[in-house]
């Protein structure tokens, strides 16, 4: 993962695509950090646009991300996330 100005990541899958990804934030849950991300190269209408959420892995000093393929764990990451970002509006 590169990591870029303005918390962006470039990232390459196994199939060797690029994608472009914003972070939005960060979740931790059960002792494991989760960053969410908004992609950046996809038009907010497409149906496949929405938030992306992957599991932060400490490689020595070199953070990965891995997919998550447990759709119940998503959902919790997920809920977790959304209510941080209502609770910040609370506070403004």
């Amino acid at each position: 993962m590169e990591k870029e100005e303005g918390f962006f990541v470039d990232l390459t899958d196994e199939e060797g695509n690029n994608f472009k990804l914003e972070i939005v934030g960060e979740v931790e849950y059960e002792n494991d950090l989760y960053r969410v991300f908004l992609p950046t190269d996809m038009d907010e209408d497409d149906p496949d646009y929405g938030f992306i959420i992957l599991k932060s892995v400490m490689n020595g000093d070199e953070e990965l991300l891995d997919s998550v393929d447990d759709e119940e764990l998503l959902e919790k990451v997920y809920a977790i996330y959304m209510e941080e970002v209502f609770d910040g509006e609370d506070e403004d």
